[in-house]
């Protein structure tokens, strides 16, 4: 278990477009803090996550991997 402080962190995320995409960016989550609580909403192109990660690395990979991903306030 991670015991870095767990932050609750909502990005916007355009071009998911199934379940696919989904899942990858769930992975993507899940590699930098693999006890990460990830939810995607697909048809908001939402993701929710209580991670220990850092929210501006998050958006990073996950825009790297084809997806645009901006935090919300």
């Amino acid at each position: 278990m991670n015991t870095a402080a767990l932050s609750e962190f909502k990005l916007q995320v355009t071009g998911m477009t199934c379940g696919g995409c989904a899942n990858a960016v769930t992975r993507i989550v899940k590699r930098a803090d693999p006890d990460a609580d990830v939810k995607v909403d697909l048809s908001a192109g939402r993701v929710d996550a209580l991670t220990s990660a850092d929210i501006h690395g998050l958006a990073e990979a996950i825009t790297k991997a084809g997806y645009a991903a901006t935090p919300l306030a």
